[in-house]
C-alpha cells in the first residue's frame, strides 16, 4: 500500500511539473508587484457584537481571513484553527475524525462557535464532526475572542468564542473553479462565485471530495456549501440571508488497537439564517437575526452474529436574536437585545435522550471613551432556561493606546458558564441516572496584554497573560451512576502572536501559548492541554508569478490516556512541517502544490489514532 501511493505521489508532482513546463514555454508574463503584508481588518465585531477598530479593544482578538487561508493553501476549518494562537485542536484519527478544541485550555464543550451569527453548539449539540471535516469557504473570515465571552454570547463561551462568517460580495463579480489530488487517494474541488451589482451582493462556495487516509476504513467524503444574499432596501434599511451545509461520511475504525473494519460515521448540518440591518435615527442602529439549525449524526456499528448497532443525534434550534446600539453620547456607545432560543435533541445512544429546552436572555453593554485613546466596555446578561434555572454573567474591558498609537495595552475581566446537558440533568440507563439538580458550570477569568503595532502597517505583535478559574464542573459520582458538581480546575498562561511584513520580502503569522491546566480537585493536569504549543507559517512572493511557504507546528508536555489501558501517560511530543508554492501562470490560470507532514513525522494527536504521514497535493485554479 505504501509503495503504490508513493508512485501516485510521484505521478502527482511529475503532472504539476509537466504542466508548469508547458505554460513556461508558452507564456510571457509580465512582472508582478508583492502584495502588500497582511495586516489587521479595519472592523471586527465579535469583541463587542457591533463594529470596532481593533486598536480600541480590550480584548484579544484575531482574525484569520480568505486570503491568509488561500495563500497558505489550507481549506479545512480545523487547519485554519492550527494556526490560531492559545487553540489546540486535537483530532482523533487522520481527515474527518471528530476533533476537539481547548481555547486557552478550556474544556472542548466550553468554547462556543458562532456560524454566520447562530450559535452552532450548545450542551446537546457539539461542535466535534464539523470541526474534524468541514471546509472554509473561499469567501468565508474567522474571527476568535479570546477568555470569557458569555456576557455577549450566552453559554459555552468560557474559552472564547470562534466566529466563522460568509462575507457580503463586493466589486464586480468574480468566480472560481479548482480541482486538486494527491496521496491517500485524495480528490476534492471546489468552485466560488461572488459580487455586486447595484443594491444586490452574493457570494457562493461549493467544495467537497474524497480521500481514502492510511487505515483500512478510514476513508472520508464531504461536500460543504456555503451562501450569503445581500440587498440594500434603501440608505435606513438592508437584508440578506445565509446558509451553509456539510456533509460528511466517514470510516471510523477506532483506536490501532481496535482496528474495527465496519464503523461508520455520518453527519448532515445545516444553519440557516435572514437578518435584517436598520437604521433607526442618525444615532440609532438595530438588527436582527432569526435562524436555524437542523443536525443529524449517525454511528453505524455492525456487529457478527448480531443486528447492526446504531445511534442517531438529531439537534434541530430556532433562534431570534435582536439587539440595539444608540451613540448618541459623546465618545459613547450603548447596545442592549434579546436572545430567544428553542431546542430540541434526541438521542439513541446511552441515556436515551428526547428533550426541548427554551431559553430567554437579555444583555447589555456600554463602550466609553472617558478620554482620547482611553476605551472602556462594561456588559450584563442574564440567560434564563426552562430547564434548571439562570445565569448571570458580567464583563468589563480597558484599552490604553500609547506612544503616539503605536501600543496598546489592555485588560479584562469576565464571567462564563457551562449549561448542563440533557444526558447530566436526565440521563436514564440500567446503570446511570441523571441529576435534575445540577447547577451551570461557572468560570471568571481575567487577562491582561499589549501590543505593538509596526509602523508602515508591517504587521502586529501581541502578548497576554491569562488566567481562568473553573468551578462547579460537573464529574461522575464516586459510584460513576450519576453526576454532580464537584470538581474545580485552574487554567493559566501566556499567549504570544505576530503577524509581520519581513524585510520587505517575507510575510509571517507566528503563535506560542505556554499553558499550565490543572485539576484542582484531582490535583492533576487536564488532559491533552500541551505546556508549550507553537506555530509558524511564512510566504513569500518570488516575482513573475512565483510563491513560495512553509509552515511547522509544535506541541509539548501534554498529558493523555493510553488507548489500551485507558491509564494516563506522558503523551509524545510532536514537530509537523509542510511547504507550499504556487505559480499564477496567467491572470486566470495558477498552479499549487503541497507537502503534508514533510518529515514524515509518526505522531498521534489523541493517543492510539495515527495521524497521517508525509503527503504530496497538486492542483490548478481558474479564475473567471
Amino acid at each position: 500500500m505504501k509503495t503504490k501511493r508513493s508512485l501516485a505521489g510521484r505521478s502527482v508532482r511529475r503532472a504539476f511539473l509537466g504542466l508548469a513546463t508547458i505554460f513556461a514555454a508558452n507564456s510571457r508574463l509580465p512582472a508582478q508587484t508583492r502584495t502588500p503584508p497582511t495586516t489587521l481588518p479595519p472592523v471586527v465585531s465579535t469583541a463587542t457584537r457591533t463594529p470596532a477598530e481593533p486598536r480600541t479593544l480590550g480584548t484579544f482578538i484575531e482574525t484569520i481571513t480568505a486570503a491568509d487561508l488561500a495563500r497558505r493553501q489550507v481549506n479545512s476549518l480545523a487547519g485554519a484553527l492550527g494556526g490560531a494562537t492559545g487553540a489546540p485542536a486535537f483530532a482523533s484519527g487522520a481527515g474527518g475524525a471528530t476533533t476537539s478544541l481547548f481555547l486557552r485550555g478550556a474544556n472542548s464543550n466550553q468554547t462556543l462557535f458562532l456560524v454566520d451569527g447562530l450559535r452552532l453548539n450548545d450542551p446537546n449539540t457539539d461542535y466535534a464532526v464539523f470541526l474534524g471535516g468541514a471546509c472554509v469557504g473561499a469567501c468565508d473570515s474567522l474571527e476568535i475572542a479570546h477568555g470569557p465571552q458569555s456576557t455577549l454570547y450566552g453559554g459555552e463561551a468560557v474559552g472564547g468564542v470562534i466566529a466563522l462568517r460568509a462575507q457580503r460580495g463586493s466589486g464586480a463579480p468574480t468566480g472560481s473553479a479548482a480541482v486538486e489530488a494527491g496521496s491517500f487517494g485524495t480528490v476534492q474541488g471546489r468552485l466560488m462565485a461572488q459580487g455586486e451589482r447595484g443594491a444586490n451582493a452574493w457570494s457562493f462556495s461549493a467544495q467537497g471530495g474524497h480521500t481514502d487516509n492510511e487505515r483500512a476504513n478510514n476513508s472520508f467524503d464531504s461536500a460543504n456549501t456555503t451562501l450569503r444574499l445581500d440587498r440594500r432596501v434603501n440608505d435606513r434599511v438592508s437584508v440578506g440571508a445565509t446558509a451553509r451545509w456539510f456533509r460528511g461520511v466517514y470510516g471510523s475504525p477506532g483506536d490501532r488497537f481496535t482496528n474495527d473494519p465496519d464503523n461508520e460515521e455520518r453527519e448532515s448540518n445545516l444553519l440557516a439564517t435572514a437578518f435584517a440591518d436598520v437604521k433607526l435615527a442618525p444615532a440609532w442602529t438595530g438588527r436582527a437575526v432569526l435562524g436555524g439549525q437542523d443536525r443529524r449524526f449517525v454511528a453505524e456499528s455492525p456487529r457478527a452474529g448480531r443486528a447492526t448497532a446504531f445511534t442517531v443525534v438529531k439537534n434541530r434550534r430556532g433562534v431570534l436574536d435582536a439587539q440595539t446600539s444608540y451613540t448618541g453620547l459623546e465618545r459613547q456607545r450603548v447596545t442592549g437585545g434579546v436572545t430567544a432560543e428553542a431546542n430540541h435533541t434526541r438521542n439513541t445512544g446511552f441515556g436515551a435522550i428526547n428533550r426541548k429546552q427554551t431559553l430567554l436572555a437579555l444583555f447589555a453593554q456600554d463602550e466609553v471613551s472617558p478620554a482620547e485613546d482611553v476605551f472602556l466596555s462594561a456588559g450584563l446578561r442574564n440567560d434564563d432556561f426552562d430547564t434548571f434555572g439562570r445565569a448571570t454573567t458580567g464583563r468589563v474591558t480597558a484599552a490604553w493606546l500609547v506612544a503616539a498609537r503605536s501600543v496598546k495595552l489592555r485588560a479584562s475581566y469576565g464571567t462564563a458558564f457551562r449549561a448542563p446537558s440533557f444526558l447530566d440533568l436526565y440521563g436514564q440507563s440500567a446503570f446511570y441516572a441523571g441529576n435534575p439538580s445540577l447547577r451551570a458550570e461557572r468560570a471568571r477569568g481575567w487577562d491582561g496584554g499589549v501590543d505593538f503595532y509596526l509602523p508602515q502597517r508591517r504587521g502586529t505583535v501581541s502578548a497576554t497573560w491569562f488566567d481562568t478559574r473553573f468551578k462547579d464542573l460537573i464529574a461522575s459520582t464516586a459510584n460513576f451512576r450519576s453526576v454532580e458538581n464537584i470538581q474545580r480546575a485552574r487554567t493559566r498562561g501566556a499567549e504570544v502572536s505576530a503577524q509581520l511584513g519581513l524585510a520587505g520580502a517575507w510575510d509571517a503569522r507566528v503563535a506560542y501559548t505556554y499553558l499550565e491546566a490543572e485539576n484542582l480537585t484531582t490535583n492533576s493536569r487536564l488532559l491533552r492541554r500541551p505546556r508549550h504549543r507553537a506555530s509558524a507559517d511564512a510566504w513569500r512572493d518570488l516575482g513573475r508569478g512565483w510563491t513560495v511557504g512553509a509552515g511547522v507546528a509544535f506541541a509539548a508536555r501534554r498529558r493523555d490516556v493510553d488507548a489500551r489501558t485507558f491509564r494516563q501517560i506522558d503523551a509524545e511530543d510532536f514537530n509537523v512541517a509542510r511547504l507550499h508554492a504556487a505559480w499564477q501562470a496567467t491572470p486566470r490560470l495558477a498552479f499549487k502544490a503541497r507537502l503534508e507532514n514533510l518529515l514524515n513525522e509518526n505522531y498521534e494527536e489523541v493517543n492510539g489514532y495515527p495521524a497521517l504521514g508525509r503527503g504530496a497535493f497538486g492542483g490548478v485554479e481558474w479564475r473567471f
